[in-house]
């Protein structure tokens, strides 16, 4: 205070220091000439400087009063502003959370009819953080809500005592109950539109006379319209199958919740010819009308692509999936068959060449895929070029087989030949997978002008999304199968290579577990096809022999496994193994009596690689989607990155109970 004073006077006093002593001096000098006068003026000189001495004095003592007057003043005033503020206020300690003082409003919205000493601030405010004020921050992030009211939080930090040591949080709370209320009901009552699919409607029907077809729309309809009913949403068919509706967003949680019942509702309807209805459906929210229209149906096709009978819900960002647990029905018409090969036949016919590449690590499925390709654009004249990864990979013992043909020399190549090769006419053709971040060479394909993409995986959320041609049929056994398909209308057999022939059937081998998995009636047809073509079944199983140390690391998983809700078989292995042994382990754990599922899991560095099968209702891809991984619902796995082997163990098992509870 007493060096705020000295400023004080040093601003507010007049220079009169200079000019006395400039008087005094030539006062001095006047003394030496005249010394009668020179000793007036030292006199005059001295009674200023007295005068100037009184008069400051008089104007501190005034200057004092006046700032200890206003000091008072802006006291009184803060301390009358601080208590009756018209707004809640509380002092506290951010650090420790103790409070200093607080307002009667503020004691008012807590409840608390006495002044809050010696206790804490989360104990007043529950859940209250203090942590956007450490960092600096002026408006709290988040909102709190008090006895039903909703509050927002402002204020600042300060220091005080000794050395500046100890913090104090001023904090105003503002009563936003109104507006929270206007925005929970803006939000609540958004529209949603959603397109409602009978996915299996060809098969309802066939067969059956219009007045049948009639009761089983009705008997649909009753069921969906008893499911919207506590919605108030509208509903209105526009097509046979097909249904629009609209309802509002509060509602869709109620439809969350109840894992889109109506799924299991119009399971019930059966048609004379004993088929199930199915229904998917397929909802855009977050956006315009026209926008959530055009994420519905995105929506409604990544539910057919997944096998339909299951909801996704499609927004800005991302997808979210519901149903889904049962297995694929099989298509009996090859009519998509054939219009996918006609479009094929058309993008290789305004192509200068085509590159095949399928997922990392690739399997014999997508080294068969690929091979049934390239015979494909052989036969139309296309040079066929197959990207290969440059380590080991489970198809290189048919790359090996297969490279030795003639017709095969120079077409496997790198990733780096095949960006140097492209050009704006080349073709692309994505196999065995429909993941971008899957593919052997991200760079190619997002380089490449024209894609196309062949699969029998379920579609995932980040799927290849601008592929001129997409043949994905998630209820094939493999990929191989459906090239297979696309070989009978496009080329005549004769010009099918029995080594092609084999690695086709090897692939869908791998993929059914030798016809036991997954296999429907077209996937004999595309097998006997090919054993016609001359493929050797026994030549196809010594593609499958182990030698005896991988044979003995199989059984060394197996000894790991344990049985998780009595009828799956989970194997955690401590040791990296191979991919292949980590397979084959897992096929070979569905042969314990009562397993309906098996995973085994195991470190690769800090990753920790998941491998699961299934030959029951379980439904592994929707399991291992839960961990970021992929596949179908008899075989699925995922990669969990910066991971440990336990930690990975228990996301596992929480994603197998919740699996069990929805």
């Amino acid at each position: 205070m007493r060096r705020v004073n000295q400023k004080l006077n040093r601003i507010l006093e007049p220079k009169v220091r200079l000019y006395l002593i400039v008087l005094a001096v030539f006062a001095g000098i006047t003394c030496y000439f005249q010394p009668q006068l020179g000793l007036i003026e030292l006199g005059l000189v001295l009674l200023l400087l007295i005068y100037y001495l009184i008069v400051r004095n008089r104007r501190r003592k005034e200057m004092a009063k006046y700032i200890a007057r206003v000091t008072n003043h802006i006291d009184a005033a803060s301390k009358d502003t601080m208590v009756n503020s018209p707004l809640p206020m509380v002092i506290f300690q951010p650090d420790t959370g103790d409070v200093i003082w607080s307002n009667d409003r503020f004691l008012k919205i807590t409840g608390d009819r006495e002044h809050l000493f010696d206790t804490k601030i989360d104990a007043a405010v529950p859940g209250f953080s203090t942590k956007w004020l450490l960092d600096g921050k002026t408006e709290c992030p988040t909102e709190y809500k008090i006895d039903g009211k909703s509050y927002m939080v402002f204020g600042h930090v300060s220091r005080s005592g000794e050395g500046n040591q100890t913090l104090l949080a001023t904090t105003y709370w503002i009563d936003i109950t109104s507006l929270a209320r206007m925005r929970e009901q803006f939000f609540a009552t958004k529209p949603v539109v959603s397109i409602l699919l009978i996915d299996n409607y060809e098969d309802l029907i066939r067969s059956t006379n219009d007045k049948a077809r009639s009761s089983l729309r009705s008997s649909v309809e009753d069921e969906i319209n008893a499911w919207l009913q506590p919605s108030g949403g509208l509903l209105c068919r526009y097509d046979r199958d097909r249904y629009l509706c609209i309802f509002e967003e509060q509602y869709l949680e109620q439809f969350q919740q109840g894992k889109f019942s109506v799924l299991d509702a119009v399971h019930k309807v059966v048609s004379p010819n004993g088929v199930n209805a199915t229904l998917s459906i397929g909802i855009g929210m977050d956006a315009s009308f026209g926008e959530m229209m055009d994420f519905a149906s995105l929506a409604i096709e990544m539910a057919l692509s997944r096998g339909g009978d299951q909801a996704v819900i499609k927004n800005r960002f991302n997808f979210e999936f519901y149903g889904g647990r049962t297995k694929e029905t099989e298509r009996h018409t090859k009519v998509k068959s054939r219009v996918m090969s006609n479009a094929l036949n058309e993008l290789l016919h305004t192509s200068s060449e085509v590159f095949v590449m399928g997922h990392h690590f690739a399997d014999l499925d997508a080294v068969g895929a690929s091979i049934g390709i390239c015979s494909i654009a052989r036969h139309k004249g296309v040079p066929a070029y197959i990207i290969e990864e440059p380590t080991y990979y489970p198809g290189s013992i048919m790359k090996k087989r297969i490279s030795q043909l003639p017709e095969y020399e120079g077409r496997f190549i790198t990733s780096q030949e095949a960006m140097l090769r492209l050009n704006n006419k080349s073709l692309l053709v994505v196999v065995d997978t429909n993941r971008p971040e899957q593919v052997i060479a991200r760079d190619v394909l997002e380089s490449a002008s024209k894609v196309a993409v062949i699969d029998h995986h379920l579609r995932a959320a980040d799927y290849i999304s601008n592929a001129a041609l997409n043949f994905h049929e998630p209820y094939a056994s493999s990929a191989c199968e459906l090239v297979t398909e696309m070989i009978q209308y496009l080329i005549e057999p004769s010009d099918l290579l029995r080594a092609e022939a084999e690695a086709l059937l090897a692939g869908i081998v791998l993929d059914t577990k030798n016809f036991t998995l997954r296999t429907g009636g077209r996937t004999f047809e595309a097998a006997a096809f090919l054993r016609r073509r001359g493929a050797d079944t026994t030549e196809v199983k010594k593609l499958f022999q182990n030698n005896l140390d991988d044979t003995i690391a199989k059984y060394d998983v197996l000894r790991m496994a344990k049985m998780v809700h009595g009828d799956i078989a989970v194997s955690a292995v401590p040791n990296q193994v191979s991919r292949v042994i980590a397979a084959q382990a897992a096929d070979e754990l569905l042969n314990v009596a009562g397993a309906d599922a098996s995973f085994v899991l195991y470190p690769d560095g800090d990753t920790v690689i998941i491998s699961g099968r299934s030959v029951g209702e379980v439904n592994v891809q929707y399991i291992l989607e839960m961990l970021g991984g992929g596949g179908n619902a008899a075989a699925a796995g995922a990669q969990v990155h910066n991971s440990t082997l336990q930690d990975t163990l228990m996301r596992l098992l929480q994603a197998i109970d919740k699996y069990y509870e929805s």
